[in-house]
């Protein structure tokens, strides 16, 4: 049996898949015949939206609601997956919350506990039990972990602190997840993705509230060696391989989607 053919169309699910980035994530994830779980925490509505363009592109989808912070609604998730999907070949951990553009001095511990909670435990906790569920004595047939990081995850910054801490260290957690899941008969494959800037909420949450928006962008974007923020859908294309048996090779590699601003 060819275990990288067999497990190439299992189910994967997509955490905080219902809008921005997770949505484009999980409605490419779909169109390329993956049977996709789009998990949100409370806008129902988007994740529905997310599901009926999957379906309608004769794809397969299930929204589950799930708070990815806590262990408990994690674990539903999963089974609520496998229970509607089958088993699971595939884990993009998307979900994230920034803690707000503030720099160090104006950290708060509530904040900097809510980054942790989601942005690294819970991205621990989902990488567990994806593991879990492809190993081969679990009756799994292995799968790959795509773990959406940052460019801030790579070089830091002068504000967002808890945000760019957090996503080094789900960068440095791919890496363990990917030594660790390359011992395992089938292989699990974990690799990690870092974009900049890319259009929509999260960036425009940093614009709109600048003194001078139309000139903060500009700034932000000559900053960019091709002049422009990324899309959401470029970083999607980009998570299909890493699920694809195209990439059977790569793991614990990290792919830049940064349009050249940190090779400057």
């Amino acid at each position: 049996m060819d275990v990288e053919k067999e497990a190439s169309r299992r189910a994967v699910i997509v955490t905080g898949g219902s809008g921005g980035i997770g949505a484009a994530i999980a409605s490419r994830v779909g169109a390329d015949g993956f049977p996709v779980a789009v998990n949100f925490r409370t806008n129902e509505a988007a994740a529905a939206d997310v599901v009926r363009e999957i379906e309608s592109a004769g794809g397969r989808a299930v929204a589950i609601r799930g708070d990815i912070s806590r262990e408990d609604e994690i674990l539903r998730l999963f089974e609520t997956a496998e229970r509607e999907l089958g088993k699971i070949g595939g884990l993009v951990n998307n979900a994230a919350v920034t803690g707000g553009f503030t720099r160090v001095a104006a950290l708060r511990a509530d904040a900097i506990a809510q980054v942790l909670a989601v942005n690294v435990a819970g991205t621990m906790l989902c990488s567990r039990e994806a593991v879990r569920r492809m190993s081969l004595r679990n009756g799994g047939l292995g799968g790959s972990i795509v773990n959406i990081s940052s460019v801030s995850g790579l070089v830091g910054g002068h504000n967002l602190a808890a945000y760019n801490a957090s996503k080094g260290a789900v960068r440095l957690l791919s890496k363990s997840v990917a030594l660790h899941g390359a011992r395992l008969n089938p292989q699990v494959r974990c690799n990690s993705v870092h974009p900049t800037f890319l259009e929509g909420a999260m960036t425009d949450a940093l614009i709109k509230p600048a003194a001078n928006p139309d000139e903060m962008k500009a700034r932000m974007t000559r900053d960019v060696p091709l002049r422009r923020f990324g899309k959401p859908s470029e970083v999607a294309e980009m998570c299909v391989y890493l699920l694809s048996d195209e990439s059977a090779f790569v793991t614990g590699a990290e792919f830049v989607i940064d349009g050249g601003l940190t090779a400057r």
